[in-house]
């Protein structure tokens, strides 16, 4: 089985009440089967923006640290790889977590993506294969 990737929006849903989409996030994430995979560049977004919301941060932490998310992603072997996707998607614009994303999909093989970004039905992985968004963008 494939993991399923994490990106920052699901991953803020999911430890903020207060977001329109936690319950829906809630849910799919509950459902899932499959490892769960994501990049430091997400869990640097997600604590930033969870900052003020008590507990979450911790509450990141210790999902990575009990394996419920892992990190597979290296910058180092991908940042020429990680570059050029920023090129490629400049006009949307890609973010960098999105790139690594997109890179850590193309290694893995992995299409199924936990995000709220829209732009992941624009963004292709390897010999340009689409993403599988498992929550509705809103």
């Amino acid at each position: 089985m494939k993991p399923v990737l994490l990106d920052t929006s699901v991953l803020v849903a999911l430890l903020d009440r207060a977001q329109a989409s936690h319950r829906a996030c809630t849910e799919t994430f509950e459902a899932l089967l499959g490892t769960v995979v994501t990049c430091e560049a997400v869990i640097t977004e997600a604590c930033y923006l969870l900052r003020n919301v008590r507990g979450a941060v911790e509450a990141v932490m210790e999902n990575i640290a009990n394996g419920v998310v892992q990190i597979p992603f290296g910058l180092s072997g991908s940042a020429a790889d990680v570059g050029r996707l920023m090129r490629k998607y400049a006009d949307l614009p890609a973010s960098f977590a999105d790139a690594c994303l997109i890179q850590l999909a193309t290694e893995l093989g992995a299409s199924d993506i936990l995000t709220l970004d829209s732009d992941f039905r624009v963004y292709r992985w390897g010999s340009n294969k689409p993403f599988r968004l498992l929550v509705e963008p809103k």
